[in-house]
């Protein structure tokens, strides 16, 4: 039987219609997905993501162990809850997961794929020896996004006590006030909040959103949004066998400082002295037909390629994707739709961000 969040009740309440995601019980949608997709990119939208798994990690040697664990380097975190997004690697530079990591009060937060939890433990576990730290799984800890140009303020009005602290955010930081934490942080290309807050009040919670205006969003429109957004989903952008060299995430390997040896720095850099073979970029197709994932990308004279995601645009009334092709790829390709190849354009991500289109 699925895992049912908190809100599960709240979900059937607005007519969701449940699907299992990552062995959850979770809304796909409420009847219309894309009128969920566009409350978020116009005014405020929100999404139960509770099946996401927080673990805290405590001890005195808790950098070290990120330092080690991430590709990324948690040094750059100097203040109290600013946030690092990250790849956790295997020894090989495949990608384990990508996460969320806060840097708090002589401790470091964490948030993980639901998908991947089990893994994702088992590897955090497995690299903790030889390290003095303990690692905590959040369970009783829902998960709240309310992501939209309007959703700060909504979010200010119906939790006034916490006004001045979500005033003090910064993009990408996270702080606890009475048991809550509030992140700026998302994952639909707009401005927001993700919310952890104990499980037993997040249903109150929910409903005071929906009273004060914000539409609950399935996972189909989360989908459509980060696409547009351009941000990877795991399992189909990046992967174990997927290097973040190719996948669009070598922005956040940090080289330096070179002695810093995380797990699988020497395969990357390996990989990155002969040569990344290939990129991550986005498709437009404009005319009729729907990009999917798998389908197979050919780039006259240079090579093939796949599309790792793709959809219809609601925001932009196109198709778009993303896709992984040859590095000398310019800027036209085509995509087999269906043993028709369709010519479709090259752009460098994202499609979309704060509402507004991001490519001539």
């Amino acid at each position: 039987m699925a895992k049912r969040t908190a809100l599960y009740a709240k979900h059937l309440e607005a007519n969701g219609k449940m699907v299992d995601f990552g062995g959850w019980d979770m809304p796909v949608n409420y009847g219309s997905q894309i009128q969920e997709h566009n409350a978020v990119r116009t005014k405020a939208g929100m999404f139960d993501v509770s099946h996401m798994t927080i673990v805290d990690i405590r001890g005195q040697d808790a950098k070290d162990y990120l330092q080690k664990l991430l590709a990324n380097d948690v040094d750059k975190l100097k203040d109290t809850g600013k946030a690092l997004y990250s790849g956790m690697l295997n020894q090989s530079g495949g990608v384990i997961d990508d996460l969320i990591v806060y840097r708090m009060d002589g401790w470091y937060r964490t948030v993980v794929n639901c998908a991947t939890r089990e893994k994702d433990l088992e590897w955090m576990t497995a690299h903790a020896k030889g390290f003095d730290i303990s690692l905590t799984e959040r369970p009783e800890l829902a998960m709240i996004a309310v992501q939209g140009p309007q959703a700060i303020d909504i979010v200010k009005q119906v939790k006034p006590q916490a006004a001045d602290l979500i005033s003090g955010l910064k993009i990408f930081m996270g702080q606890p006030q009475s048991g809550w934490f509030f992140a700026r942080t998302g994952y639909t290309g707009e401005d927001g909040l993700e919310i952890m807050i104990p499980e037993e009040e997040a249903a109150a919670f929910w409903q005071t959103l929906i009273d004060a205006g914000v539409q609950p969003a399935g996972l189909g429109a989360r989908d459509t949004l980060r696409l547009e957004a351009g941000m990877n989903l795991y399992g189909n952008d990046m992967d174990e066998n997927t290097s973040p060299l190719v996948a669009g995430m070598g922005w956040t390997i940090a080289w330096k400082p070179e002695e810093r040896d995380f797990i699988g720095r020497e395969a990357l850099e390996e990989e990155k002295a002969s040569g990344v073979a290939m990129k991550q970029v986005g498709l437009v197709l404009e005319g009729r037909g729907v990009m999917r994932s798998h389908q197979k990308v050919v780039v006259e004279g240079v090579g093939e390629g796949e599309v790792t995601s793709g959809t219809f645009s609601p925001t932009l009334q196109c198709s778009i994707a993303m896709a992984r092709v040859p590095a000398d790829t310019g800027d036209t390709a085509q995509v087999d739709l269906r043993g028709k190849l369709t010519d479709v354009r090259v752009i460098r991500l994202p499609f979309v961000r704060n509402g507004q289109k991001q490519f001539d």
